[in-house]
């Protein structure tokens, strides 16, 4: 019997393969392969929508995306309030990284009514070499993953992180 060709060491080689041979852009500028590296995750993860948001002067930036294609919600550039955002929340540590089904939690009042149903959540912030906050790379479906793997998303966030991170200049010694 065939397993699924799914091996989640695969796909951080592919997604660290993706983000490293890119190269340097400006500083706190997404690297061109991003939106890819979205596509992946969001469809290994079983998941309807993937982004990287910006946090920055109390707004929430959608700075890259990638949506199943019949639920086209968001664009990149859109942007709202932080403090409606989830992001925000997780950033605060007002909510987990990993949400199994929102559904309820919206109900009852404890999380911002996003106006359509979040099922599994998974957000986790991407964070400066200098401990400052970029945004979040998220991904969330309508229906239940139960075994979403927030562990692919906290990798690549890292990674994302060492993209953004200004390098240190070298001195001319």
């Amino acid at each position: 019997m065939h397993m699924l060709d799914y091996n989640p060491d695969d796909l951080d080689v592919t997604i660290s393969e993706m983000l490293v041979a890119t190269s340097d852009s400006a500083d706190h500028e997404l690297p061109e392969v991003v939106p890819a590296v979205l596509k992946l995750l969001r469809k290994r993860l079983g998941m309807d929508v993937a982004f990287v948001s910006q946090i920055a002067d109390g707004r929430r930036t959608f700075k890259a995306v990638d949506n199943s294609p019949d639920f086209p919600l968001l664009q990149p550039g859109m942007s709202d309030p932080a403090e409606e955002s989830w992001c925000q929340y997780v950033v605060e540590g007002r909510l987990p990284e990993k949400i199994d089904d929102a559904a309820p939690l919206v109900a009852a009042g404890k999380m911002p009514d996003p106006g359509f149903t979040i099922g599994t959540h998974l957000s986790t912030p991407v964070r400066l070499a200098d401990g400052q906050v970029y945004g979040t790379l998220c991904c969330f479906s309508r229906g239940v993953q139960a075994d979403a793997d927030i562990d692919r998303l906290r990798y690549t966030a890292n990674l994302l992180s060492e993209k953004l991170s200004p390098k240190p200049v070298e001195s001319a010694g």
